[in-house]
């Protein structure tokens, strides 16, 4: 390490922790978490290999943030004294806004989580998110996996079912409906190479206040250009022809993004039916909308909603992300909620 951070911050440092099995897809996470950021001076990574030369670390070297890096063990069993002293000396040198840790393949989320939560290290860092990246295959042969793989996903607040080129559609559809059974308090998303837009990690937990203030609709990384209202963006080849459809359920074809812009009202216990009433393949939605007597900020994430103050314009404008999503359905749907429709 090589450069500190201001002295002067004393606020409480934030930890995402990520997390997930052997292979799941966590550095990859992690590298494009770090690629959204343009000043990563206040991040610090933590890497835990469990093994003798670290690897992740040199592949993120070039990230821009500080990359501490754990070896020869893991963090939840070994490591326990090292990491708590390892935080506890970059919370003193660095005083970073935030530390991510990928944690190793075999490490246990509530391990760790309680470590952070102790009362020495409680005033001064806070575990804002527990992020576990799910391979589909893992899902698939979850019965083989133990206590360790199963708490990942437990005390997850977001899981990113990754790796679902491997799988057709109606598998996907299938695994998506039995994690939310098992599992009904993460958010699940399903994903390929842990495509997702920034806000989908960076909101706050679940009953916890929301930090987002704006809509920014140009920074989705699922597609490239948006889709008029309610139609897919469908992606042509180099001769400029459509695309057939596959059945695999990762093709770039499958994923939706639309949008709903009105300056009317809308009807709130309609809305709030409409949003139970998703597919678990609309995983995303997030903007303002007007109801009668407030316009508040929908952020919608892997079945799971937190409506919150808006103090922009008085207006629904919302967009839409999803997996084999007919939008123009969704669309349809929403228009019935508004008011006088």
């Amino acid at each position: 390490m090589n450069r500190n951070f201001s002295s002067k911050r004393n606020k409480t440092t934030e930890i995402i922790l990520l997390s997930g099995f052997l292979g799941s897809g966590k550095t990859t996470l992690l590298k494009r978490i770090l690629s959204w950021e343009n000043n990563l001076s206040e991040t610090v990574v933590l890497v835990n290999e469990f093994g003798d030369v670290g690897i992740d670390g040199a592949l993120l070297k070039d990230s821009g943030s500080e990359v501490v890096e754990l070896t020869s063990g893991c963090i939840c069993c070994t490591l326990q004294i090292d990491l708590k002293q390892t935080l506890t000396q970059i919370r003193e040198r660095f005083r970073p806004r935030r530390i991510l840790i990928e944690a190793s393949g075999i490490a246990d989320p509530a391990t760790i989580a309680s470590l952070i939560q102790e009362p020495d290290m409680q005033p001064h860092m806070e575990l804002k998110k527990i992020v576990t990246v799910l391979d589909a295959e893992c899902w698939q042969a979850r019965e083989a996996f133990g206590t360790v793989f199963y708490n990942q996903l437990k005390f997850a607040d977001l899981i990113f079912l990754n790796k679902i080129d491997l799988f057709d559609q109606d598998e996907i559809r299938r695994f998506l409906k039995e994690i939310h059974a098992a599992l009904p308090q993460p958010r699940v998303v399903p994903t390929l190479y842990c495509r997702v837009d920034p806000d989908t990690i960076w909101a706050a937990r679940s009953g916890q206040d929301s930090e987002l203030k704006r809509v920014d609709f140009a920074d989705i990384d699922l597609l490239e250009p948006r889709s008029r209202e309610g139609q897919p963006h469908r992606h042509d080849n180099k001769d400029g022809k459509k695309q057939g459809h596959h059945a695999k359920a990762g093709d770039a074809d499958n994923y939706t993004a639309f949008s709903f812009h009105d300056p009317r009202v809308l009807d709130e216990t309609c809305f709030k039916r409409f949003l139970e009433d998703l597919p678990w393949e609309l995983f995303r939605l997030k903007g303002s909308v007007r109801f009668k007597d407030r316009t508040a900020f929908v952020n919608f994430v892997g079945g799971k909603c937190e409506l919150t103050s808006w103090a922009g314009a008085p207006e629904t404008r919302l967009t839409f992300i999803g997996w084999n999503v007919n939008g123009a359905e969704a669309i349809k749907c929403l228009k019935n909620c508004l008011v006088g429709n």
